[in-house]
């Protein structure tokens, strides 16, 4: 393989990882197959063993979701990268494979309502605890932390309301306690924001979002050094959250042009989040390209862009916040995220409606708040579709 250390982002996007076959082809290939054959029963055995590298089972190696995996952590800045079937995979695998009954976790309490029941609910069963703190507040995290505590688990921006996490302050308390911090990179992609650069042990993707950049499949990746992700990649090949060579595939092809797509839905945010922030039917706006936005400055130290997210408050509750989304004809009703179709959901009742109103109170999440990821459309035809909303209301 070439070295392409070198090379920059949009470069590696479309390079980086590829093993062509004695077919020599230029597109990736596609292995679809659920095993690999052996020239020997001593080489059966070396491969097992791990003696030997190659391909064994498609449950934990397949040479199309190794190019993807070297792919996105060449992106990331990272040595490896083990994919999963999903984000929600993925921060699964990160935390069987690191953590241990008894262990403890410091996560924020801004996170996707499915990794709030993951944590709540699934994990608990296994004897490991979590404590929510706030999300902006690395004294709040350091007061958190216990004798068993063993990771701190963020995501930055939040989802929905992009509160930026010093990626910085927090791992340098972690750090100095000997505990791990996973950053999930989602809404941002290695293209605005490497969170191992910053300090971050290990960086968890949902590749169905941005990576994928038009909702077609699903797929997760845990990337850091290979002294970690050895570990989920144990875990993998046991348990078995195994990303298809298909998805494989079609996140690569993601890939190449994920530069270009989360680059102009950003600039299309922040033109909406600034006409939305001088709407009369807006409250409050939460984008961390815009100046009233409470992290804009700590934002512009992490991230390239402010974004393509962009939430906001109606002048109202469910009632104003449900008919905005109920006249929208353009924008896809739907909790999805990082498509080139721009999206738009009421968080209360959908992403986060499992978790505790308690929860979704101390989350910052209110009924009339709605959250859009915007997509590739012209921004005049997105104000006019959510201006139909707000005439009702």
């Amino acid at each position: 393989m070439a070295d392409h250390s070198n090379y920059r982002p949009e470069t590696l996007a479309v390079r980086a990882g590829q093993e062509r076959s004695q077919f020599g082809e230029h597109s990736e290939a596609l292995y679809l197959t659920s095993s690999f054959v052996f020239g020997s029963a001593a080489q059966a055995a070396k491969r097992f063993s791990g003696e030997e590298e190659g391909n064994v089972y498609a449950r934990f190696s397949n040479p199309t979701v190794t190019m993807f995996e070297e792919r996105l952590a060449a992106l990331e800045g990272a040595e490896d990268c083990v994919a999963t079937a999903s984000g929600m995979a993925a921060i699964m695998a990160l935390c069987l494979a690191h953590l241990k009954q008894g262990d403890h976790i410091v996560a924020s309490n801004s996170l996707f309502g499915a990794t709030v029941q993951l944590f709540n609910n699934i994990l608990s069963r296994t004897g490991i605890t979590t404590t929510f703190v706030s999300h902006t507040d690395p004294a709040a995290w350091e007061a958190a932390i216990r004798p068993e505590t063993k990771l701190f688990f963020l995501e930055t921006p939040s989802n929905p309301l992009t509160e930026i996490a010093d990626i910085r302050a927090l791992t340098a308390i972690a750090h100095a306690r000997g505990i791990l911090v996973a950053v999930d990179n989602c809404f941002c992609t290695p293209i605005l924001q490497q969170p191992l650069a910053m300090g971050a042990d290990l960086v968890v993707h949902s590749a169905t979002k941005y990576i994928d950049g038009q909702g077609r499949v699903l797929g997760g990746a845990v990337c850091g050094p290979k002294k970690l992700t050895e570990e989920v990649f144990k875990y993998l090949r046991t348990a078995g959250p195994t990303l298809s060579a298909f998805n494989a595939w079609v996140l690569l092809k993601g890939l190449e042009t994920l530069k270009i797509r989360i680059e102009a839905q950003a600039s299309s945010a922040l033109r909406l989040a600034t006409w939305l922030e001088s709407h009369p039917k807006v409250a409050r706006v939460f984008y961390p390209g815009l100046a009233s936005h409470p992290q804009h400055a700590l934002a512009q130290t992490q991230q390239k862009s402010g974004g393509a997210i962009v939430s906001f408050e109606v002048k109202g509750a469910r009632e104003q916040a449900w008919a905005v989304v109920d006249h929208c004809q353009l924008l896809s009703i739907t909790a999805n995220l990082g498509d080139t179709k721009t999206t738009i959901t009421h968080p209360a009742s959908t992403t986060h409606g499992r978790i505790s109103p308690e929860a979704r109170a101390a989350a910052g999440i209110s009924e009339g708040l709605l959250r859009i990821a915007v997509g590739l459309e012209a921004v005049e035809d997105l104000q006019a579709d959510l201006e139909r909303g707000f005439s009702l209301i």
